[in-house]
């Protein structure tokens, strides 16, 4: 075969033209795999569909139930979305801003400004022409234009987030992308043509929509919309907060860095913390009966500061609170529950000796005196060493573990003596009004920098482990979140600006042809579009300092 070149595909080689798209090569093994092809990677690189091929090399396709071509679909989908909507109301000027924020049940929850009313009838109209043009196989074509032409392009379509965004770029040029003369920046991959793109749905919801699409677990179908509200109202809170702020993207940050002394916004930003917490121990404290305060929230949330910055404020009101972790309650290792895989998996409520939970805080509710444990981590074992508890009058226990939330960890006691708290860190800042920042991206960067700080995993590590992380979560904190009382973002504002600098020296340790150098790429790419700011005028105080250093609280 003229100019062919050499494919290996999981094992087996087979001959291609040299400049074949990947997406013909995808197209001929997509019977084998277990959903739709979204990305390749070529020698261990990821590519998108529309790549051609150069060379001989290896191929591996990511499907819909990856997490990289699960958002490949996302992105894909959300611009099939906005160029339905400028399509539906004909006249660009009838729109001022679209904006896509965060996820609520399956979806993303998305505003529209400007003269068009938003109603579901609208929604319906955008949705069959988003069905339109996927049965066309209209091309995504992406297109390499200079940075500062993509800025004035973005100010003319009236996207002034984008516009603001490139002012700080670095890099001359940028990419973006084409559908049928709608032009558009994503921070990701896409899809090669909208044929990809078959399940979503749009419904009209409290002041936006939400736009719907499968999980990466079950990519054919869409879930059903049950929508949290708790949950959504925080995070509703927390974009109009920021907002008000006139700081909603990361464009507007940095102009903020630029323009403004940081200090005032890291002090801002303390001072509503503070206010939100503060307003917990009051009403916790106007509730005498509420004995046991329950902290529950995933990975990198800031449970402990946060721990010890509401038990000041409750000391405020002349209450006595006394920590106690979860995971004293660890059964002893070999009675510890398996994973599927087999392994020990410390994060089941089975790995939680809650009878003997149970029995110690009725007991110390019941005014008896109580020896609590303390769970030795090296050798498996719980011991006692004297650590006697007494609930008096102004007594209160504050107990953090992942179970928290749910009553089978306090199922003895009595509902009325226990106050429940979920926390979490709902990043409030967008990349530009159709980029959203995930929260767990946060959290990652968050749990890096403290595993490199406080012992000593390099950033394979954390990366590595964050899927069983993640999966630990899923099963055993974000089911029972509804349940809490009340819910405490602890996002900052300012705080990806701050992570930057600790970050990034650990993920240029990630080399090419490690498993994790994908996701250390992508993140670092992430860390690009912010400015740095120093951590010097952050307060000791502060929940960040629980993962950079610096606190004044033993965590």
């Amino acid at each position: 075969m003229k100019n062919s070149v050499t494919v290996k595909i999981y094992g087996k080689e087979e001959t291609w033209p040299s400049g074949t798209v990947f997406q013909e090569i995808a197209k001929e093994h997509q019977a084998d795999m277990d959903s739709g092809i979204a990305l390749v990677r070529e020698n261990g690189r990821l590519r998108e569909l529309g790549k051609k091929l150069k060379g001989d090399c290896e191929l591996e396709f990511l499907t819909l139930r990856s997490d990289a071509g699960h958002s490949t679909y996302i992105r894909s989908l959300v611009l099939l979305m906005l160029k339905a909507m400028y399509h539906v109301v004909g006249d660009n000027s009838n729109i001022d801003r679209v904006g896509v924020h965060f996820a609520v049940s399956g979806g993303y929850y998305c505003t529209m400004q400007g003269k068009t009313e938003l109603t579901q009838q609208f929604l319906d109209k955008v949705k069959a022409s988003m069905q339109e043009m996927a049965e066309q196989a209209l091309p995504i074509r992406k297109l390499v234009e200079a940075t500062y032409e993509a800025q004035k392009k973005f100010g003319e379509y009236r996207m002034y987030d984008k516009a603001e965004l490139f002012r700080y770029r670095r890099a001359s040029k940028v990419n973006l992308y084409n559908l049928e003369g709608f032009e558009d920046y994503f921070y990701g991959y896409m899809l090669p043509d909208t044929s990809y793109l078959k399940y979503f749905d749009l419904r009209i919801f409290d002041e936006g929509f939400v736009l719907m699409f499968p999980t990466k677990e079950e990519p054919e179908q869409l879930p059903a919309f049950a929508p949290e509200m708790k949950i959504f109202g925080v995070q509703k809170e927390s974009m109009k907060w920021g907002a008000m702020l006139g700081i909603p993207t990361v464009g507007a940050l940095n102009s903020y860095i630029v323009n403004h002394r940081t200090k005032d916004l890291i002090m801002i930003q303390e001072a509503y913390h503070e206010k939100k917490i503060a307003e917990l121990a009051a009403q916790i404290a106007a509730s005498p009966e509420k004995k046991i305060v329950l902290i529950a929230g995933p990975s990198s949330s800031g449970k402990t500061t946060f721990s010890h910055r509401l038990a000041t404020q409750l000391s405020v009101y002349g209450l006595k609170p006394h920590p106690i972790a979860a995971d004293d309650y660890f059964v002893e290792r070999e009675k510890t529950p398996l994973d599927a895989d087999g392994k020990l998996d410390f994060e089941h409520i089975d790995a939680i000796d809650t009878l003997q939970l149970n029995k110690d805080m009725c007991a110390l509710l019941a005014g008896e005196t109580v020896e609590l444990p303390t769970f030795n981590f090296k050798t498996g074992k719980r011991e006692y060493k004297g650590n006697f508890k007494k609930l008096g009058k102004d007594d209160i226990l504050i107990i953090e573990g992942i179970h928290c939330l749910n009553d089978r960890l306090t199922r003895d006691l009595p509902r009325e003596s226990k106050f429940k708290i979920y926390i979490s860190a709902l990043t409030q800042l967008n990349v530009d009004e159709h980029n959203r920042i995930p929260t767990t991206d946060g959290r990652l960067l968050r749990r890096l920098v403290r595993d490199a700080r406080t012992r000593g995993s390099d950033a394979r590590r954390t990366i590595g482990m964050w899927p069983s992380v993640r999966r630990g979560e899923e099963n055993n904190i974000f089911p029972y979140q509804e349940e809490a009382d009340v819910m405490f973002n602890s996002a900052l504002i300012y705080e990806l600006a701050v992570l930057k600098q600790y970050a990034e020296p650990l993920l240029f340790s990630v080399q090419p042809g490690d498993p994790e150098y994908d996701e250390a790429k992508r993140l670092l790419k992430f860390l690009d579009y912010f400015l740095p700011i120093p951590g010097d005028d952050i307060p000791n105080s502060s929940l960040i300092r629980e993962f950079i250093g610096g606190g004044c609280f033993d965590v």
